[in-house]
């Protein structure tokens, strides 16, 4: 463990950020070992990989504008001053139409009206006192059926400076989640639209002061959204996918996947260490991916342990910058997914407690029971699952097991939590218990002989959330 967590996170590796030369010195290295052990590829056209185009860009300032209309009354907001662009998707022609403005409280109800299917919607926000905590959500909801949603602010002139400047920053996204991106949310400066609203009879502050929700059409106010993208740089990071053969041939079809993320989160300039070298997160649990691996076919033929079902080693990357590669691997998978019995997924498993890991899930399938009966035919190993002890951190939702979960695989996350390094240039190797960390390793192994022999698959026994 403590080896393989070195290499991983070695200054040569960069921080492995998505995408990166590090990144791919990395994955190189796992591939290595891959072959090594005599894995057979479960990538694409017959290797190991699996890759998904990212692309950096900036909104094109020089195309990209708001316009407004209300009879002879125009007016032109672009993206440098006059409106900034927040999220969602730059649709390929302008979004043209009559506004239909909202008003009062943004609940649940408001933003799931099917009136408001295909239409821009006009949200007027009073920015000078603090938004509900679920607005960014009933935003999002409210951007997933309309064609557009223009978010009308009166921010003070700081605070939109520093926001401005933010929206025009590169923007690293997913080329595979172009589609399913929401309508694009702008954000529309008072000062910009004032005429125009004036002439429409539309007055920011009233509008701001409704107390009850509503939605109206304004035939006189009409809004033409043009957004471009400006591409400055696209790559292709990817997703190690292996196998190991099952010995029976009615469950040798199945999978029990076993997964750990590659990349870390890069280089960062400032004083001191600029390289933030991801030893626990996630070195370690690439590493425990691949003594896992060794532990399974290593050794003479004759001497390795047996397994009824098809082990799946899946190493994604993009996982801090939201998922992408565990993702993508699920939309796409390179085995059936519904073959898939199981994911037992490793993030930061090398530091905090030396006799316990946490394990996130066992109460919502069988997996918890087999977990159970694994720790207690075990007691060697002194290693004690506890339940999340940070629930408010949701980190159930936070790596790769999630998006096999929510495709109806049950999972398993090991993980020994955050720690001070976490995200840090001293996230380094020497700071790992990696003997902790082998234990940890040896609970997977018996765990995944155990869910790779059982003659039933693991089922779920509570609904996911």
């Amino acid at each position: 463990m403590a080896a393989r967590v070195g290499i991983l996170s070695d200054d040569s590796m960069m921080g492995r950020d998505t995408p990166s030369a590090g990144l791919e010195r990395a994955a190189t290295y796992v591939i290595g070992e891959f072959q090594r052990l005599g894995l057979r590829p479960a990538g694409e056209n017959g290797t190991y990989l699996q890759r998904f185009g990212v692309t950096r860009w900036t909104l094109d300032t020089s195309v990209s504008h708001i316009r407004l209309s209300a009879g002879s009354k125009k007016a032109t907001a672009d993206f440098t001053r006059g409106a900034r662009f927040v999220s969602g998707r730059t649709p390929a022609a302008p979004v043209r139409g009559p506004a239909v403005v909202l008003t009062g409280p943004l609940t649940a109800g408001a933003v799931s009206n099917p009136w408001l299917r295909g239409r821009i919607v006009l949200v007027p926000v009073d920015y000078s006192h603090p938004l509900a905590a679920d607005f960014g959500e009933r935003v999002d909801q409210l951007a997933a059926r309309s064609a557009a949603v223009v978010l009308l602010s009166n921010r003070d002139s700081v605070t939109r400076a520093h926001r401005l400047a933010a929206s025009l920053e590169p923007r690293l996204t997913p080329d595979f989640r172009d589609d399913s991106l929401g309508a694009p949310v702008v954000e529309l400066f008072d000062e910009s639209a004032a005429g125009v609203l004036a002439a429409a009879g539309l007055d920011p502050m009233r509008l701001r002061a409704a107390a009850r929700t509503q939605a109206r059409e304004n035939p006189r106010l009409k809004l033409e959204l043009t957004l471009a993208r400006r591409v400055l740089e696209q790559g292709d990071p990817p997703n190690l996918v292996a196998t190991l053969d099952g010995n029976d041939p009615e469950l040798a079809g199945e999978y029990v996947a076993i997964s750990a993320h590659l990349d870390h989160i890069g280089m960062r300039a400032g004083p001191g260490d600029s390289i933030y070298n991801g030893a626990d997160d996630n070195a370690s649990g690439v590493a425990g991916l691949l003594e896992l691996a060794e532990a399974f076919a290593g050794g003479e033929p004759d001497a390795r342990p047996e397994h009824r079902r098809s082990l799946l080693f899946v190493v994604p990357s993009g996982e801090e910058k939201g998922l992408w590669g565990s993702d993508y691997f699920t939309r796409h998978p390179t085995v059936p997914l519904d073959r898939i019995v199981a994911d037992l997924n490793m993030d930061l498993i090398g530091r905090n407690w030396s006799d316990s890991v946490i394990v996130v899930g066992p109460e919502l399938s069988t997996l918890g029971a087999t977990l159970a009966a694994t720790v207690a035919a075990h007691p060697e190993l002194r290693m004690t699952p506890l339940a999340d002890r940070w629930p408010e951190e949701r980190i159930f939702f936070r790596s790769d097991h999630y998006n096999f979960a929510r495709r109806g695989v049950p999972v398993l996350f090991f993980t020994s939590g955050t720690h001070p390094d976490y995200h840090q240039p001293s996230d380094t190797g020497d700071r790992l218990d990696t003997e902790k960390a082998a234990r940890v390793v040896r609970l997977l192994f018996h765990l995944t002989r155990a869910i790779a022999d059982d003659s039933a698959p693991p089922r779920w026994t509570s609904r996911l959330e």
